[in-house]
């Protein structure tokens, strides 16, 4: 067994039609020859990735997913442009060479990027991955070392200085997806009023240096040295990156990061191996990130990591709001309605025992 990630069938009514990739392909990429075999990767609920393996070159194709999508969402240019400029001062961007505007190529338009082979880390570990404790809290370390680089990367040294607006990111956020999460209502979906209130009354002013945001930082979307499972070599999914607060990021990244002691309801929504012995609590990230970028300890972080619940919560509705329309017909998005719900829950949990 390999603790490469492996890519595998494609989802039906998401097929990618080789006859017509391959010589669009070839009018952009010198070089290419054969046929490539087609697959797809079985993570993500955004955008879909495939797997696009030549006889001697592989590559991965990024597209937006069928059905409704968001005002500016899914954006294939913005991401392309992120990937090929960011990697100067963050060097582990796969390099993406091609960026096609003709919906009439796939029916959407869509970029490819070189596919940088190694492990990316799910639920649980890899079968073949044996880590010990230490091993596990240095991989953790590193996790979050790698999101303090990100934010302290000269954007404007690598031309993205214009990718957005920091000031006034804080209340653009909570407004922002305020309005996004009740344009994706359905009628079995809660409200969050209270939740909402709560942060508009809490609202921190912008941190006073602003930052590239990645604001889809997980273990999903980074991958590992196979050599060494302990080094980051790649970070990946840069659709919603933009120029902002770090620490509304870090509450993004901490709404993922569900530890040993969460309840039993919370365990079940766990994407990535965040419960191991040696992983840090929520409490000890924030403290670690804090330390590391050079902050005093973060005495608001109820409003960071409930925004990033709240947030989480908004994307995982605009999913669950194509699957409940039959836009997509991905089985995995029945079950979000739940999952927006219990992270409603958890967001009300923070605020009744905040000091805020």
């Amino acid at each position: 067994m390999t603790l490469t990630d492996q890519s595998t069938r494609i989802r039906e009514g998401e097929e990618l039609d080789a006859a017509v990739i391959d010589p669009y392909l070839k009018a952009h990429i010198p070089g290419l020859e054969g046929t490539p075999r087609i697959s797809q990767f079985p993570g993500g609920a955004s955008n879909l990735t495939y797997l696009l393996e030549y006889p001697s070159q592989e590559f991965v194709l990024r597209r937006p997913p069928f059905g409704h999508k968001a005002k500016s969402a899914h954006d294939m240019g913005r991401e392309f442009r992120i990937l090929n400029q960011l990697n100067a001062g963050f060097p582990y961007c796969p390099k993406a060479y091609v960026h096609c505007t003709d919906d009439s190529v796939i029916g959407a338009e869509f970029y490819v990027m070189e596919r940088v082979k190694g492990v990316i880390l799910r639920a649980d570990l890899p079968a073949d991955m044996q880590l010990d404790e230490g091993q596990t809290r240095e991989l953790c370390l590193s996790f979050i070392d790698k999101l303090v680089e990100l934010h302290n990367v000269d954007y404007q040294a690598c031309g993205l200085g214009d990718l957005g607006k920091p000031e006034g990111y804080v209340q653009r956020q909570i407004a922002g997806w305020s309005d996004r999460y009740e344009k994706a209502l359905t009628p079995d979906a809660p409200t969050w009023e209270p939740v909402k209130a709560w942060l508009k009354d809490k609202m921190p002013a912008d941190h006073h240096k602003s930052a590239i945001v990645h604001n889809d930082y997980r273990f999903d979307n980074v991958i590992l040295d196979p050599a060494n499972p302990l080094q980051i070599i790649g970070v990946l999914d840069w659709e919603l990156t933009t120029i902002g607060d770090p620490l509304m990021d870090l509450g993004n990244t901490l709404a993922y990061w569900i530890e040993a002691k969460d309840p039993a309801p919370v365990q079940l929504m766990r994407r990535q191996p965040s419960h191991l012995p040696g992983m840090l609590t929520r409490q000890e990230f924030a403290d670690y990130y804090a330390e590391r970028a050079g902050l005093p300890r973060i005495d608001n972080l109820d409003f960071y990591y409930t925004y990033g619940l709240f947030r989480l919560a908004g994307i995982v509705q605009q999913i669950y709001y194509r699957y409940f329309h039959g836009q997509t017909q991905d089985k995995r998005f029945a079950q979000f309605i739940s999952m927006n719900k219990l992270l409603e829950q958890m967001s009300l949990q923070v605020i009744n025992q905040s000091r805020l």
